[in-house]
């Protein structure tokens, strides 16, 4: 995994030593940051699954002025940290061992929002309409967020959800999809 573009672009992205991760591939996030982005000027992003932190740095790479990166898996933490402080960008960025449910409400009782929202759970284990409504409930989330999905193809994700629309879904491969909402309170 590499950084494909920006400030750290062609700068590697260690991935988590071990089979319980699935790293986002390269084509795939190349993709994505293409219909988000691909840079911005500001903001603020969350990666709740994190892993190697490979969304979030990208995020960092385009111009995403802060992120916060979780991951309930130790190894997925000490890789994220590692990756971090290969890029000097600690200070750009904040890294929880967590479960998903109690970052989320952790981080609205600090008061953090968020514009940008990366979701990859491993396939077939998280409900996306849970995560959704547990943004919404915690008030992380900015008017007109980006709430980014990465499943599996099997699942199909709905048009709308309460305050969510969904802006675009796209299949890469046979295995993966992605689907984007957009917030609006």
């Amino acid at each position: 995994m590499r950084v494909i573009a920006g400030r750290f672009k062609g700068h590697p992205i260690q991935a988590v030593p071990n089979q319980k991760t699935r790293p986002t591939t390269d084509k795939v996030k190349e993709a994505l940051f293409q219909i988000i982005g691909p840079y911005f000027e500001e903001g603020r992003a969350l990666d709740l699954f994190a892993g190697s932190g490979n969304l979030a740095i990208e995020s960092l790479s385009r111009g995403i002025e802060h992120v916060v990166m979780v991951d309930a898996q130790y190894h997925a933490v000490q890789t994220i940290k590692e990756n971090v402080k290969k890029l000097k960008i600690e200070d750009e960025c904040e890294i929880y061992r967590n479960d998903a449910f109690r970052a989320l409400k952790a981080a609205g009782k600090r008061g953090k929002t968020f514009h940008y929202v990366f979701l990859d759970p491993p396939y077939g284990k998280v409900s996306f309409e849970k995560l959704l409504n547990a943004l919404e409930e915690n008030e992380v989330l900015e008017s007109g967020a980006y709430v980014i999905c990465e499943h599996s193809s099997e699942e199909q994700l709905p048009d709308s959800i309460d305050s969510y629309t969904m802006l675009r879904r796209d299949d890469y491969g046979s295995l993966t999809q992605i689907t984007i909402y957009r917030f609006q309170n």
